[in-house]
């Protein structure tokens, strides 16, 4: 128990989270995602807009560091919106609700007057497009009547990328990917993930989807670059206002933000690739 328990610490020390809560909580996810989809999906949607909720009440807080105004409540109720929108009218409906949302959000802001305008603008339509348009993709995957296979397909490729890149930089992980950025993650990792997110996008499109197993080689690729680079953008924000973590929500992971960065940027390239799929192949 001695060797176990300084293994974990060991582990811990060079990763910079705790191990065993990370997994206890990333496995609580999974299963809450899989209740909502087998249950009712409708339930799904609503999910993603709470989480989405709790990123724009972290982003919020992290912004007012800075001095930069940025109005949670009137967010808060955008993504309401875009969140029923979706749901119910699709991709049309979220483009539609993001064009009438993001100019009611900005004369929302004149109230305030002329002065940090444009930075406060700004901030406002990041949020409006990082947290509630892209989460967006995450229920437009949900739609269709096989909804509980896409999105558990997306979650396995997520986690294979989030979970392999993490251990394997853990354990051999030797060579900075972009310290600047994010100096806990390697190239090493980052060839853990290739290597497993491939592999479980061609398991799981062959067995949960029934299509070709070098397409979701092919999508498992795909979503090693978006996930990456979701993960390296939250780490920008996060170093450019000199945050270690977005929040403290879920232990070993910290904010919600910190779990959702690598899904935000993966939801429409993975929702675009099975569109495909249905339509051409």
């Amino acid at each position: 128990m001695d060797d176990l328990h300084s293994i974990n610490e060991a582990i811990n020390k060079r990763a910079g989270r705790k191990l065993l809560p990370s997994i206890a909580v990333s496995a609580s996810i999974v299963a809450i995602v899989w209740f909502t989809l087998a249950f009712q999906r409708e339930l799904f949607a609503g999910l993603i807009g709470l989480a989405t909720i709790l990123g724009i009440r972290e982003i919020t807080r992290a912004f007012s560091s800075t001095q930069t105004y940025i109005s949670a409540p009137a967010l808060i109720i955008a993504t309401m919106v875009l969140t029923v929108a979706t749901w119910r009218g699709g991709v049309e409906g979220l483009a539609i609700a993001t064009a009438f949302c993001l100019p009611i959000l900005l004369v929302h802001l004149l109230r305030r007057g002329p002065d940090g305008f444009i930075r406060s603008a700004t901030a406002t339509t990041l949020v409006l497009i990082y947290l509630p348009f892209l989460a967006g993709f995450l229920i437009l995957l949900a739609r269709p009547e096989d909804g509980l296979s896409r999105v558990m397909t997306f979650v396995i490729l997520i986690s294979c990328n989030d979970t392999f890149g993490y251990l394997v930089g853990v354990l051999i992980g030797k060579h900075p990917l972009v310290p600047k950025i994010s100096p806990k993650k390697t190239w090493e990792g980052l060839a853990g993930s290739l290597v497993f997110t491939i592999a479980g996008g061609s398991i799981s499109f062959h067995y949960l989807l029934n299509e070709h197993w070098w397409v979701g080689s092919i999508v498992g690729l795909m979503v090693v670059f978006t996930a990456t680079s979701g993960d390296l953008i939250e780490s920008a924000m996060k170093r450019d206002l000199s945050l270690k973590d977005m929040g403290s929500l879920l232990p070993g992971h910290g904010g919600m933000l910190d779990r959702l960065d690598s899904a935000l940027l993966s939801g429409p390239a993975v929702w675009l690739a099975l569109e495909i799929v249905k339509r051409y192949l």
